[in-house]
């Protein structure tokens, strides 16, 4: 895509691209949307991998806490000591805590940078990123109307175990991180999840992302559907997904679900 057409900016220091609604210059509503931690791995790329360009609203790209436009001062050494420690400690829980809390006041600063009318939200975001969208639901802190998952991390705990099996570490539990792993099963806390919920996933996905998501769309009913996307696997861009890439097949795939999911319920 152009991205020329990316307006950078930081709202209450959170960093987010944003893209304007087309054919209206006028106050649109908005949907925000988180990044994965695997490609495309910054707002930038995220916007880029899927821009919702049939959309009629502003589609914010928020970075999350370690990465993006935020990384780690020791950078990605330091993120993958992090992890090696101990992920859900010091890697998921703090994220996704952080990027969900500092929503309500970046989204009070995005309104007076940009024209973002006062309707419900459209939220959004792949993986992590999903997490974080999740947890916004259940907090319920601002009016969402709708919310687009992919890849999505719907229980934490699978999706540890998928990790120690792709880099061949074992993960030790502990009290502390299994109540963790409990608070981020939206399997489990799905009643409190109070708006419709598209869930994307890759037929070649882990099976720690693709059980998970079934089970969550049988838990909400008619108010869930479920994508699955032949042939997909995780990623939804090219390595190493820092900066703007073209769109890749698997996420036109997911692009189009998104943006007719929040055509339909913006």
């Amino acid at each position: 895509m152009d991205t020329s057409a990316m307006i950078k900016g930081v709202a209450a220091g959170v960093p987010y691209v944003a893209l304007r609604p087309e054919g209206t210059g006028g106050p649109a509503p908005a949907v925000v949307t988180w990044h994965l931690m695997d490609a495309p791995r910054s707002e930038r790329a995220m916007a880029s991998a899927l821009p919702m360009s049939g959309v009629p609203a502003w589609r914010v790209y928020f970075g999350l806490p370690m990465s993006g436009e935020r990384p780690l001062p020791g950078g990605p050494d330091e993120f993958f000591r992090l992890a090696g420690e101990d992920y859900v400690l010091n890697i998921a829980e703090p994220v996704t805590d952080q990027a969900a809390a500092e929503l309500p006041a970046a989204l009070e600063a995005l309104r007076e940078q940009l024209p973002i009318t006062e309707a419900p939200i459209g939220v959004a975001g792949g993986s992590a990123g999903s997490a974080v969208a999740l947890e916004v639901l259940a907090r319920a802190e601002v009016p969402v109307a709708a919310a687009a998952l992919v890849s999505p991390v719907i229980q934490l705990a699978p999706v540890v175990a998928a990790n120690a099996r792709r880099f061949g570490v074992t993960y030790h539990w502990s009290e502390r991180s299994r109540a963790v792993a409990e608070r981020f099963d939206f399997v489990r806390r799905a009643g409190e999840l109070g708006t419709d919920v598209l869930l994307v996933v890759g037929e070649q996905d882990d099976v720690a992302f693709r059980e998970p998501a079934e089970a969550l769309y049988r838990e909400l009913g008619e108010r869930g559907r479920l994508v699955v996307v032949p042939g997909m696997e995780h990623a939804l861009a090219e390595e190493p997904g820092l900066e703007p890439a073209p769109q890749t097949p698997h996420a036109a795939v997911a692009d189009a679900e998104f943006t007719e999911w929040f055509q339909r319920r913006l």
